[in-house]
């Protein structure tokens, strides 16, 4: 990582990252708590990771990364992120959103706001996704 994504990941978590990506790891709990969720509980979980620290990170479509389509970007994953985006992705998105409008008020917020808004793009339709270096 280098020292700008460090220092930019640093300042994240103190302006909010933290308490975004707990509410990722509570929504993963939850859906590892019903045995059923446990696919939509591994993707949170990296998504968790991956908002706890965004910069030197992207977030990109596994079928496009590893030049194939597997269970998550087929028709399964669609069915799986429809599924996600009504027990808990539309709460994590809304979460960004505001915390996204309250970073934006200060010119020293603005790209922080900007990585919640690509954040709560990724909290509505997750599966399917992996967090590489960017």
């Amino acid at each position: 990582m280098s020292p700008v994504s460090f220092l930019l990941n640093v300042l994240w978590i103190v302006i909010g990252g933290f308490w975004m990506a707990a509410g990722w790891v509570v929504a993963a709990i939850i859906m590892a708590i019903t045995i059923i969720g446990i696919p939509w509980a591994r993707a949170a979980f990296n998504i968790a990771i991956y908002t706890l620290l965004p910069f030197g990170q992207r977030a990109v479509s596994r079928e496009e990364y590893f030049g194939r389509q597997d269970v998550g970007t087929g028709p399964l994953g669609v069915i799986g992120n429809f599924i996600w985006l009504i027990l808990a992705g539309w709460w994590l998105a809304l979460g960004h959103l505001v915390t996204a409008l309250l970073l934006a008020i200060t010119i020293i917020g603005i790209p922080f706001a900007w990585a919640h808004l690509k954040l709560a793009g990724i909290a509505l339709w997750p599966i399917g996704k992996v967090i590489v270096p960017a």
